[in-house]
C-alpha cells in the first residue's frame, strides 16, 4: 500500500511538472521597446494566434517612467504564431501603419464591415489618450493586409482613448467597448458603443460606471448570454492603489451592476486585465501586478464572474514595474496563451514574452 500510494503522489507530482507554466519568447530586439499588447490586441484561428504590439525605441530615464525615447515613434507590430504559441514570427504590414507614420489619410467608412469573416480581425487604435478621435482597421485575411484606417467617432466626447474591445453579434452588428476622455479633460470613462449597419456609424450605448477621481479604462469584455456582457476594467485611484474592477450588464448593454474588486494591479497606475473563457465555460482572468515581485497572475470563476479562485501566479520573475498589458487566447486543447511585455536582467529593453498554461 505504501508503495502504491508513492507512486500515485510521484504521477501527481509528474504530471503537475508537466503542466507548468511554459514562458516563450515573442519579440526581443536591442534597442527597441517591446510594449503594450493590451492595446492593440489579439485574435485566434484554431492553432493560429495573432497578437499586435508597440516596438518603440530604447532609451534610459528615471525609474519611474517607461524606458523609451519618446522622440522616436511607436511602431506598430504583430506577432503570428501557427502552433498554438510555441514558436512566433514578428510582421510589419505597411497598412497597419498610422498617417503619422506614413500610413494613409483616414477616411470615413463607406462600405459594410464584414465583421463575419472567417478571417476578420478589428482594430481600434487612440491617437491621444486624452484628446481627438481613434482609428479604426480591419483584416479578411488574418490579419496579414488590412483596410482603413477610419475614422471613429467621438460620441460628443472631447477624446476617444480606443484600445481593441469589441464582439461580435452578425454580419452587420457589433459593439465596440471603450474609454471616453472626463468632463475634466483627462482620461478615462468606459463606455459601450454599436453598430448595426457595418460599421457605417455607431451608437453610444451607455456608461460603464460613474466617473472616478481616478480613471476607470481599459474594458476586457465578453457577451455571456443573448443580452449579458462581463466586462473588466483597469482602475486608478492613486500611484500606489490599482485593481480591476468588473461590472456585468444583463439588458444588452443599456445598464450596469458593479460585480467588485477581481484584481490588485500594484503601483505605477497598474495594468489592463484580459477575459476569456475556457472551453468548459469558465472564465479566466490574466493580468499583471507593478509592485514586487511584478508577476503575471491569473484568476479563474465558475460562476460568471461573480467569485474567483486564486489568483495564481504563472510568473514572477520580473526586475522592474513596467510590464503587463496582458492580452490572452485560448487554445485548442484548452491551454491559455498568455502575451504581455515584461523585463529581466538580460537585457534593459522591454520585450514581449508569452506564457502557456493549462487552467
Amino acid at each position: 500500500m505504501r508503495n502504491l500510494i508513492i507512486t500515485i503522489l510521484m504521477a501527481l507530482v509528474t504530471a503537475e511538472a508537466a503542466e507548468a507554466p511554459r514562458h516563450v519568447m515573442v519579440y526581443r530586439e536591442k534597442g527597441r521597446f517591446g510594449g503594450w499588447p493590451a492595446n492593440h490586441g489579439i485574435w485566434r484561428w484554431g492553432d493560429e494566434i495573432l497578437v499586435g504590439f508597440s516596438a518603440a525605441w530604447y532609451k534610459a530615464r528615471p525609474a519611474d517612467r517607461h524606458q523609451m525615447d519618446g522622440d522616436k515613434p511607436e511602431e506598430p507590430r504583430l506577432a503570428r504564431s501557427l502552433d498554438g504559441g510555441l514558436t512566433w514570427k514578428v510582421e510589419a504590414p505597411p497598412s497597419l501603419l498610422p498617417p503619422s507614420q506614413g500610413g494613409a489619410k483616414p477616411v470615413p467608412i463607406a462600405t459594410p464591415i464584414p465583421f463575419t469573416h472567417p478571417g476578420f480581425a478589428m482594430t481600434i487604435r487612440f491617437l491621444d489618450v486624452h484628446r481627438g478621435g481613434s482609428l479604426l482597421w480591419y483584416s479578411t485575411d488574418r490579419g496579414r493586409v488590412w483596410t482603413g484606417p477610419f475614422e471613429f467617432p467621438l460620441f460628443g466626447q472631447q477624446g476617444v482613448a480606443a484600445r481593441t474591445d469589441y464582439v461580435v453579434h452578425g454580419a452587420k452588428q457589433c459593439t465596440a467597448f471603450l474609454t471616453a476622455s472626463k468632463s475634466n479633460g483627462k482620461e478615462g470613462r468606459p463606455f459601450a458603443a454599436r453598430t448595426r449597419d457595418g460599421g457605417l456609424t455607431w451608437h453610444f450605448l451607455s456608461w460603464i460606471g460613474p466617473e472616478l477621481e481616478g480613471f476607470a479604462i481599459m474594458p476586457s469584455t465578453l457577451q455571456l448570454g443573448p443580452r449579458t456582457f462581463l466586462t473588466t476594467l483597469r482602475v486608478k485611484q492613486d500611484l500606489d492603489h490599482n485593481w480591476i474592477d468588473a461590472w456585468i450588464s444583463e439588458d444588452d448593454a443599456v445598464t450596469w451592476r458593479k460585480i467588485g474588486k477581481v484584481g490588485d494591479t500594484g503601483g505605477f497606475s497598474g495594468t489592463p486585465a484580459s477575459l476569456i473563457r475556457l472551453l468548459d465555460g469558465r472564465l479566466c482572468l490574466t493580468y499583471a501586478s507593478r509592485s514586487k515581485p511584478y508577476p503575471i497572475l491569473a484568476r479563474i470563476s465558475s460562476d460568471g464572474g461573480n467569485t474567483w479562485d486564486g489568483p495564481r501566479t504563472l510568473r514572477a520573475d520580473g526586475v522592474a514595474w513596467d510590464i503587463g498589458y496582458v492580452r490572452s487566447a485560448l487554445g485548442k486543447d484548452g491551454r491559455v496563451v498568455t502575451v504581455y511585455y515584461y523585463n529581466d536582467s538580460a537585457m534593459p529593453e522591454r520585450f514581449i514574452a508569452a506564457t502557456i498554461w493549462r487552467p
